[in-house]
């Protein structure tokens, strides 16, 4: 996943429940963004990949073999 911008933190907190204004989606995108830099150079090796919501299937799978 990359940096997300203003804009997407908007659609994603207003999908949440957490309506906020433009300045705010600034601030937040701005605060999150350096951990998903720090993130970039190993994104896709990691088994939940930055994205939480899979890693229960991660680790079900691997309970399966």
């Amino acid at each position: 996943m990359s940096r997300p911008d203003p804009k997407q933190v908007k659609v994603m907190t207003d999908v949440a429940g957490v309506p906020q204004d433009a300045e705010v989606s600034a601030r937040i995108a701005n605060s999150i963004g350096p951990a998903f830099d720090g993130f970039a150079p190993i994104a896709g090796t990691l088994p939940m990949d930055l994205e939480p919501a899979s890693f229960l299937l991660v680790q079900n799978a691997k309970v399966s073999k």
